[in-house]
């Protein structure tokens, strides 16, 4: 049944009543759930506990880049409207010194802000009114991808030039030198260089690689954004991830590409 929690719906069965986890969850981890909406952070944690995951909830966010930093949890759920630091300033912050799953809790309204949290590095969002079984899904799916658990086996390692991208140990680099990736660039990345020479929407994309069937293809815009300023010599002029105008990206292999 539904049930109003400040001001919105969520979409939960009867105390008691929520799915319980399939056994052996494997991509069970350690969440961190940022929301000062007491009730919201019960209900989001019950769901998620009932998915095998351990989780530590906290109400500002000043606590959560202290607890963050002390014990680095496995994924973050990030609430945008915090008390004393936003959910935005936290996401910078983070996104400075790791590259730890962050799922976003947006309103509906906070289309600008959403984006701009995307831009900072999150790796997935939900829109309240939220399903908190929909919310659990999303944290394994990001849990999964981050873990590298979705390649196929015998991956191995992709390479274009000076580009390394070992699937397996879910690791970049570019000249020698580490990249920091976040989940969903790390498989949009590795997506492009399975697939060179080939032109794909944005909705393919995000169908491909989010496994999304519907969803904002401005998520797809913005990962191609982050992506290309850390594999792109000039982003603004990208010679691998192109632009193929009224379509949308192509990966085109080192010393192929064109301006974008």
């Amino acid at each position: 049944m539904n049930q109003t929690y400040g001001g919105y719906v969520i979409d939960e069965p009867a105390r008691g009543n929520a799915p319980s986890a399939p056994a052996g969850n494997p991509a069970a981890g350690r969440i961190l759930v940022v929301d000062d909406d007491d009730t919201v952070a019960e209900v989001v944690a019950r769901y998620l506990r009932r998915d095998g995951h351990e989780v530590e909830c906290v109400a500002d966010g000043r606590e959560a880049l202290r607890r963050a930093r002390a014990n680095p949890p496995d994924l973050i759920v990030l609430d945008l409207m915090l008390p004393g630091l936003d959910g935005l300033e936290v996401c910078r912050r983070l996104r400075e010194t790791s590259p730890v799953p962050i799922v976003m809790l947006t309103a509906l309204g906070q289309e600008t802000d959403r984006l701009v949290g995307l831009e900072l590095g999150a790796d997935d969002y939900v829109t309240k009114p939220f399903s908190p079984r929909e919310l659990a899904l999303r944290v394994r799916s990001v849990l999964r991808r981050a873990r590298g658990s979705l390649a196929p086996a015998g991956a191995g390692v992709l390479t274009d030039d000076d580009l390394r991208v070992d699937v397996g140990a879910h690791e970049v680099s570019l000249a020698g030198a580490p990249l920091a990736l976040t989940a969903r660039e790390f498989d949009l990345l590795a997506f492009f260089l399975r697939h060179p020479r080939q032109a794909f929407t944005r909705e393919q994309l995000l169908e491909q690689v989010w496994g999304w069937s519907f969803g904002d293809s401005s998520t797809v815009t913005v990962h191609v954004r982050r992506l290309r300023e850390k594999i792109e010599r000039d982003p603004t002029t990208p010679l691998r991830i192109v632009t193929v105008w009224g379509v949308g990206y192509r990966y085109e292999p080192a010393g192929q590409g064109g301006a974008a």
